[in-house]
């Protein structure tokens, strides 16, 4: 669609993986991964260093993803809740201003399993919620329903995605549109997924945690692959349209299990892995939740762990680092695909491509692994890449503070479209194009956690207000909490919480952190009269 004396409005491409930390890309420094196909979009375009999520958890960040909102404002403040649909996307602004929208891949804006939410226990849940659910189809991701009718599928526009393909889960194990397509390949579909069907892998650690598997699904039909085949056909459908077009690309992996196929199960040596300069690191006055971890492990030899952190040895670090490798090679290489499919249709040159991630993962960080109540900069820290063609970058590179809220605004101000009232996002065009070197000076991240993890008396919820120079976290209810110099302590080893000498500059970042979350608070709707 063309405005008469206009240049066509660009198309979008967005990948999004899924427990990625930005420093697990070539392009963010490392050595060891192999990336360059990423490596290649931030070659060509605008590398964010300091970009971080609105919450370390996964169905939370993706809302704040769609709405450019944090959790406090959206209502998806834990994994469990679903994303409402009197929220307004910016996919919702593309699609009502003549752009074509699709999905490919990983969702999770609605509840992906049917299985009773930790929180709250029996006998606390009151008779009513003080907000009422706004209408709607809810539901509509969890994977038994697409496993037990054949005919089930998305109600259409899907938060504003006009048409959607879904990968449900994690793992060999995923579900939705890629399980179905994957019976039509091949009548041993059920038989190569899952850990009771691996190939053997005697002595792997992780595998006795039942977190790692050799899959015996092929790489061409492992859930990576079918979501960039996918996103090639929709390319090939949109390339001859006269609409520009938004579409997600969106990988379920890096993820715990790990299950990279093929040759992406040993591409990586765990011997030939590093661990992470803070896996032996001394810590001065750690949090308690590092500690009560530690000496979980300790007190629970036949642990297995879920999804939240726990302490690990060498051995299961070095194992997740080389499979969690693995997975990004696989990953990378199906970027290439897409990428070359967007090149051979001509696309390349009027697309704006980006790149980034839920969250991030431990990874062996001072002898955890995977997420959760924690707010280092591991799991905070995700990469975002903005390659526009039309627009070159004035630098390849920024260290201005940026956060998963700006995406949606970024979008809708290269679109020409407007904000909505709400948004707590800001467009970091400004900052592509030289005009600023900042767009704020500080940020809030946000989480809140359906269970009571380290031995608290309470479900874990906290905040966090970084800038350059420091962070502070708050855990509610507790006397205890973070306060690291980021400038002189870059590993956050050092908790000046308790330091007699830093009790000025804590009690500075407090106030504004309350000055941070009176920012937060909703705007939205706009009132509809005076009185």
């Amino acid at each position: 669609m063309k405005a008469s004396g206009m240049a066509r409005r660009p198309n979008f491409l967005l990948f999004v993986t899924d427990q990625h930390r930005a420093d697990h890309l070539g392009c963010y420094g490392n050595t060891e991964v192999r990336t360059p196909h990423i490596d290649a979009l931030a070659a060509q375009g605008c590398r964010f260093d300091d970009f971080h999520v609105a919450t370390p958890i996964c169905q939370p960040n993706r809302a704040s993803l769609m709405t450019g909102r944090l959790p406090s404002a959206h209502g998806v403040q834990m994994n469990g809740r679903e994303l409402s649909h009197g929220e307004r996307t910016f996919v919702d602004t593309l699609r009502e201003a003549g752009y074509h929208t699709a999905l490919v891949g990983k969702s999770h804006l609605q509840n992906i399993t049917p299985v009773p939410p930790a929180w709250p226990a029996a006998g606390q849940r009151l008779a009513h919620d003080a907000r009422q659910p706004y209408p709607g189809r809810y539901g509509q991701e969890v994977w038994k329903r697409w496993d037990e009718d054949p005919a089930f599928e998305l109600e259409l526009p899907y938060y504003g995605f006009e048409r959607a393909c879904l990968t449900i889960g994690h793992a060999d194990e995923q579900h939705g549109h890629w399980r179905r397509w994957l019976r039509t390949q091949t009548a041993d579909a059920d038989r190569l997924i899952g850990p009771d069907n691996a190939i053997p892998t005697p002595g792997l650690q992780l595998a006795a945690l039942r977190q790692a598997w050799r899959t015996r699904v092929p790489e061409a039909l492992y859930p990576t692959a079918y979501i960039a085949g996918q996103t090639c056909s929709v390319l090939e459908q949109l390339a001859g349209d006269a609409q520009p077009f938004f579409i997600q690309c969106s990988f379920p992996d890096p993820h715990h299990p790990f299950t990279p196929p093929g040759r992406y199960w040993d591409m990586f040596k765990p011997e030939d892995v590093s661990l992470p300069e803070t896996f032996h690191a001394e810590l001065v006055d750690p949090p308690p939740p590092v500690q009560w971890l530690r000496e979980q492990r300790q007190r629970q030899p036949g642990f297995r762990p879920g999804y939240g952190a726990f302490a690990c040895s060498e051995q299961e670090a070095r194992e997740a680092l080389a499979l969690n490798h693995g997975s990004l090679a696989c990953i990378d290489d199906a970027v290439g695909r897409v990428m070359a499919q967007l090149q051979a249709l001509g696309l390349d040159r009027d697309t704006v491509v980006m790149f980034t991630s839920d969250h991030g993962e431990l990874l062996g960080e001072r002898g955890l692994m995977f997420k959760g109540g924690l707010h280092y900069r591991a799991l905070t820290r995700v990469p975002f890449i903005w390659r526009d063609p039309q627009q070159a970058p004035a630098q390849g590179a920024t260290a201005a503070l940026a956060q998963t809220t700006d995406i949606a605004a970024t979008v809708l101000e290269r679109a020409g479209l407007q904000r909505a009232n709400g948004m707590h996002g800001k467009s970091l065009l400004p900052l592509t194009s030289g005009q600023t070197d900042a767009v704020r000076t500080h940020l809030l991240i946000e989480e809140e956690s359906q269970r009571s993890d380290f031995g608290l008396d309470r479900r874990v919820r906290m905040r966090t207000l970084r800038n350059h120079e420091h962070r502070l976290t708050v855990y509610d209810g507790q006397a205890w909490g973070e306060l690291y110099d980021l400038k002189n302590d870059p590993l956050e080893l050092r908790n000046l919480w308790n330091d007699g000498a830093s009790q000025a500059l804590r009690a500075r970042l407090m106030e504004a952190l309350v000055q941070s979350l009176m920012a937060a608070a909703d705007t939205s709707p706009y009132p509809a009269a005076s009185a």
